[in-house]
């Protein structure tokens, strides 16, 4: 059984996810289910995003229902043509693991036997759902779908796509943002065997061979000069103190709720809590490949692509082709975060720009190097957040003003760009609130990273609560818990973290808990209820050196239904792993203009022996499912500050935390 895919698989289970939705209500055989990845068509468009596109974590909220229907619908065919085929009643019909059977008489037939006579007839409307007691797949833990073809090395990913003529392209990107190529002597990099083209592209300057080592020999042969006229030079540091003379005016108006101005001026008590949040990598475990071939009136392109439906609509655009005119093959893509959702395509197109330059290339393989990732890529933004607290006499807080200072994903003249401000916009803590923000341009390529602009406000925002408790005499956890009485999948959470963690035992010399906790919703653009909510607890101990370590997470979480607990749980651990490793070590810092750091010696991600004792645990829910593959990514990090200071009474104000000084 063949079931299309229009959500790309990158190592979050969403394959094997909507694999369990179809064969619950077909009661099919989920291990004959094979994936197929959807081509680009209209029907294929996410009903949440609005195109073709797997991101926001939002599949399985998406899939639900539709996948649901499907295999019920298509279960009662099955049984209609095999009623009519035995000439019995459809209720003395019965379904199991691909098998359609009459057990009165004994006859049975596998689902391919039925297919031809079912699709003739008419498809039923409204076809009821079972009911969640009588899932056997749905709340189970399983086998993963993928887990054969990744283990024995017969998974397909884009650097694996082998055909008849394929070559393989690398190219020289400029060492400063923003700069062009002006002047290229290629002479010793035509002089490396098995080199056969160069080509000028409006990226940089591409070498093509016969494998990918020549390829980048050629590459390193290249003497080019740049333009750097428009180029970015400035030092991270440079930006992020220009963030800082920002933060001190007035921005943008984003949320005005409550009179938090006057109930400020009115307050017993203000503190003001601060947070500087670094560029960040990607950093997947699969580089950025594609493979593209071109004809006169044809383009396909193979590629792990998270956006197929913008991928043909630019690939279209650059060959002056009707949409049509293009296919694109989804692949496998081992990771992305983020990276390979870009709108723009710049990969994509790069690879055509260069078949477009010389068709008699076609096909190739654009490789990019871990090198070309962090100099030419794409970075989560950095962001500073200014929260000034306003506290009564009695400790609790009345006023809350948020000043957010970063560069937008999506510039708008007339409005904020709503990633901006994720997880701020939607803060649930009942207290006045204003928040403005301010959205200079910057010349460094940012695009969306896991959970988006959830990852620098839930940091400042849970960062900023402890420091307000403190300052106030709360029990961090009381605090939160008393502005949340109308948040009652944040109550849950919270108190569930808090049970299972043992929060305010007393841990030791240098040892402390720290909480934190999220609602995670995703972008205001976005339509149906699918985000989820998450509180964590974590302990640290920190050494007299300064370094931290993180010794156990307890983690609740809230997503609806459960359709595969291990997954779950698989997810939310990564996503702790993958937002720990960004916490302690990760940035990404420019020195007049140019990228420090080139590959994982510079930008460290977490090791196995970092890697703490993580507790995940659900709130039990009957509800529709919601997304787990981002959620948990922007809570770690404020509660391992805040376990710092619990540990040390140091605050952490600016990420990465290690080197921690003594």
């Amino acid at each position: 059984m063949v079931l299309i895919s229009k959500f790309l698989e990158m190592g979050q289970g969403v394959h094997s996810g909507i694999a369990t939705l179809l064969a619950e209500e077909l009661d099919a055989d989920f291990s004959r289910i094979r994936i197929e990845a959807a081509p680009v068509d209209p029907r294929y468009k996410s009903a949440i995003q609005g195109f073709q596109a797997t991101g926001a974590s939002c599949s399985m909220a998406e899939s639900w229902t539709e996948l649901r229907q499907a295999g019920a619908t298509a279960r009662a065919m099955l049984v209609k043509a095999a009623a009519d085929r035995w000439a019995v009643a459809p209720g003395s019909i019965a379904v199991a693991e691909g098998v359609v059977s009459h057990p009165p008489s004994g006859r049975c037939a596998r689902f391919g036997d039925l297919a031809e006579a079912a699709a003739a007839l008419p498809v039923p409307a409204d076809v009821p759902l079972k009911a969640a007691a009588d899932f056997r797949l749905i709340g189970k833990s399983g086998h993963r779908i993928d887990s054969r073809a990744k283990s024995e090395g017969s998974a397909t990913f884009a650097a694996d796509m082998a055909m008849d003529g394929l070559k393989v392209a690398v190219v020289a990107h400029p060492p400063r943002f923003g700069a062009t190529v002006a002047t290229v002597d290629d002479s010793k990099a035509r002089a490396v065997p098995g080199v056969i083209e160069i080509v000028r592209i409006p990226t940089g300057v591409a070498v093509i061979a016969r494998s990918f080592w020549t390829a980048k020999k050629g590459r390193d042969a290249l003497v080019i000069g740049w333009d750097e006229s428009k180029a970015e030079t400035r030092s991270s540091a440079q930006i992020m103190e220009s963030y800082r003379a920002l933060a001190a005016t007035p921005g943008a108006e984003v949320k005005n709720k409550g009179d938090a101005i006057g109930a400020m001026a009115g307050a017993a008590k203000r503190v003001i809590a601060t947070s500087e949040l670094p560029y960040l990598a990607h950093a997947a475990m699969e580089p950025i490949a594609c493979v593209a071939a071109l004809t006169a009136d044809r383009c396909e392109i193979w590629a792990g692509t998270q956006v197929p439906s913008f991928d043909q609509k630019n690939v279209a655009t650059l060959l002056g082709f009707a949409p049509e005119q293009v296919a694109i093959h989804t692949l496998l893509a081992g990771g992305s975060f983020g990276r390979r959702s870009v709108l723009s395509s710049d990969y994509i197109c790069e690879a055509v720009e260069i078949l477009k330059a010389r068709p008699t290339l076609s096909p190739i393989r654009l490789q990019w190097t871990r090198e070309d990732e962090f100099g030419a890529g794409f970075f989560r933004p950095m962001f500073l957040h200014r929260i000034e607290g306003g506290l009564d006499a009695g400790g609790r807080l009345v006023a809350w003003h948020h000043r957010i200072v970063g560069q937008p994903l999506f510039p708008r003249p007339d409005k904020f760009d709503f990633t901006s401000v994720e997880g701020a916009e939607s803060c649930p803590y009942a207290v006045p609130q204003y928040i403005d923000i301010h959205s200079p341009q910057v010349g460094v390529p940012i695009w969306a990273w896991r959970a988006v602009g959830n990852t620098h406000s839930c940091f400042a925002i849970e960062t900023a609560l402890d420091e307000f408790a403190f300052a106030g005499g709360q029990d961090p956890v009381a605090f939160r818990r008393a502005m949340l009485q109308d948040e009652p999948h944040m109550l849950a959470v919270l108190d569930l973290a808090t049970r299972k963690a043992g929060w305010g035992r007393k841990l030791g010399k240098r040892r402390g808990q720290g909480f934190a906790m999220h609602k995670y919703q995703g972008t205001a653009d976005l339509k149906g209820p699918y985000g989820s909510y998450v509180a964590q607890v974590a302990e640290v101990t920190v050494a007299a050196d300064g370094s931290v370590k993180v010794d156990r997470v307890v983690c609740a979480i809230y997503c609806g239904t459960v359709i595969n607990p291990e997954i779950v749980r698989d997810q939310v651990e990564s996503s702790i792993a993958f937002g720990l490793g960004a916490a302690l070590t990760g940035q990404v810092t420019l020195v007049e203009g140019r990228v420090e750091q080139n590959n994982f010696d510079g930008y460290p991600v977490l090791r196995m022996n970092e890697m703490p004792k993580i507790e995940v645990h659900v709130v039990p829910s009957t509800d529709p499912p919601r997304g787990v593959g981002e959620p948990a990514v922007p809570v770690i990090a404020p509660a391992v500050a805040n376990a710092i200071f619990a540990a040390t009474a140091r605050r952490i104000r600016a990420l990465p935390i290690q080197p921690l000084t003594a």
